[in-house]
């Protein structure tokens, strides 16, 4: 087992290296390849024990400000995707067109014409080769990515196409229309299998679940419809809720949940888009949630100044946590999921068991205003860091309470803080339009990370400490490099400022929530 374990690793570090730039240098670079791979690994400790002035470049990820890569397509971007393998990008555009970027360069690889109005979804096939879009022309059209031919035009549809998706064994094509339909296709023929009728306003996205037997649509007439892939027939109808102020996916992928402005929390079958639960109790707006590591509980923060502990299969209320006498603005678990963490507007951190649920284990006090944001460190040294509207990051003991740091220089508010995924280093982002990293022993600020043009509102480590990301009230979604602190990349497309960012746990995908409404 320990074998099959160190192997998987070695490949994994193998797939690393020949996929950077060190791969093309001297042999000792392999070497040196790893102070940016994580620590607490068997390939890292055993190389140490041989190299033991290996040095560390804390699992973080972005440090200076050299833009190396600005993907510049022509006109506005209305959808975006990644190929399976995280090695192309394909967008689609209000000036008709597909544009192919390579992932890591962003340099073009290919414009695929043939839309005659804006490109509004896009989609790979699981192959890679193969591309699917929904366009104001009425049409889904397939493509060749690797020579940019037209293979198939589906028609049918009688207005604006607005999403598209593939099923994983790459047969079918649904889509989803302004004409209010849900159609499928035959992705070899382009033949329609079915036509879905049942929304009463145009249908604004569609997605297959992970077998492909079922189709989620959502629809304007604030209805999710649920619907049997080969027979066509509407399996659901999933009335709306109301507008959704924070979100979170359970790490088995089984589960999403969400907090509300209707003062509840919604739990989704993430596989089938089916309403689970629904969770009320709080009495005001919900703004924060959260699952706990082991997905057997739900967390969340509300207005009404109580953090509340729900059971994740049943909906039942644990327990209300009261302790704070503001709005509780965010909420997390440990890694080992015995604590839970708060923060809030009466500028305070509190830190609670989240065994015993009603015991509140410290009052982490020292903040002047209000605190933004908190986080668990995850490297097994239990410490909190938080952020707050008196312009300082702060590290604690959890286990204490103690007031470990404070991080001052900066000259602004902090909205957003994390710990690298080794517990090294701290990633904030601030009022000032920076990201600053920060030594997470001794405070010490490493670097500054400019680019945005307005506030930053959340910033986040990829898990390999590779990359952060970040986002701003300027609209966009950035990526930093680890190793050199480069902008690696600028996403655009929210049309309004960015609440919040996550990396995927293999850092190959990002999620974004906007106040545009959309992720």
């Amino acid at each position: 087992m320990e074998l099959a374990r160190d192997i998987g690793e070695a490949a994994k570090f193998a797939t690393y290296f020949t996929g950077s730039p060190a791969a093309e240098s001297t042999p000792h670079l392999y070497v040196l390849s790893l102070a940016t791979w994580l620590q607490d690994t068997s390939l890292s400790r055993n190389w140490k024990k041989q190299f033991s002035r290996i040095p560390v470049f804390t699992h973080t990820k972005g440090r200076i400000n050299l833009p190396l890569m600005t993907i510049a397509a022509k006109g506005q971007i209305m959808a975006v995707a990644f190929s399976r393998d995280g090695m192309q990008i394909v967008t689609g555009s209000n000036d008709k067109t597909v544009r192919v970027w390579d992932a890591s360069t962003g340099a073009k690889l290919n414009v695929l014409k043939g839309h005659t109005s804006a490109v509004y979804s896009v989609a790979f096939f699981w192959d890679g080769i193969r591309i699917v879009s929904g366009s104001g022309d009425k049409t889904v059209r397939m493509w060749d990515a690797s020579i940019g031919a037209e293979l198939n035009m589906l028609e049918g549809h009688t207005s604006v196409v607005s999403s598209v998706a593939v099923s994983r064994d790459g047969m079918w094509i649904v889509s989803g229309s302004w004409d209010k339909t849900v159609r499928m296709w035959d992705a070899s023929t382009g033949v329609e299998l079915n036509m879905l009728k049942g929304h009463t306003d145009w249908v604004s996205s569609v997605a297959f679940s992970w077998d492909g037997m079922q189709i989620v649509s959502g629809s304007r007439d604030q209805t999710v419809r649920m619907w049997h892939a080969l027979t066509g027939a509407e399996l659901k109808m999933l009335e709306a809720h109301s507008r959704i102020k924070s979100v979170a996916f359970a790490r088995d992928g089984i589960q999403i949940v969400s907090g509300l402005y209707d003062k509840t929390v919604w739990v989704w079958d993430a596989s089938t888009g089916a309403e689970m639960l629904m969770l009320e109790g709080h009495t005001d707006e919900v703004n924060s949630v959260a699952f706990s590591r082991d997905d057997m509980q739900i967390m969340s923060g509300s207005d009404d100044k109580t953090v509340r502990v729900w059971d994740a299969s049943t909906g039942a209320e644990l327990s209300v946590l009261k302790g704070h006498i503001y709005s509780v603005n965010s909420v997390a678990s440990s890694g080992d999921g015995t604590w839970i963490v708060s923060g809030s507007d009466d500028e305070t951190v509190l830190v609670w068991d989240a065994l015993t649920v009603d015991a509140e284990l410290n009052v982490l006090e020292g903040h002047t205003n209000s605190v933004n944001s908190v986080a668990f460190s995850r490297d097994g040294t239990v410490r909190i860091v938080s952020s707050s509207m008196d312009k300082t990051v702060r590290v604690w003991d959890a286990s204490t309470g103690a007031e470990m740091l404070v991080l001052e220089d900066q000259i602004d508010v902090v909205y957003a803080v994390a710990f690298s995924e080794d517990g090294m280093q701290i990633v904030s982002g601030s009022r000032d339009h920076t990201v600053q990293v920060w030594d997470a022993l001794t405070g010490e600020e490493l670097n500054v990370l400019e680019g945005h043009t307005d506030w930053v509102s959340s910033v986040a480590f990829s898990w390999n400490g590779m990359w952060i990301v970040s986002g701003s009230y300027d609209e966009t979604v950035r990526i930093w490099d680890v190793l050199t602190g480069a902008e690696l990349n600028v996403l655009e497309g929210h049309t309004d400022w960015v609440s919040s960012v996550a990396f995927s746990w293999d850092g190959m995908q990002i999620v974004s929530g906007s106040h545009d409404k959309t992720v």
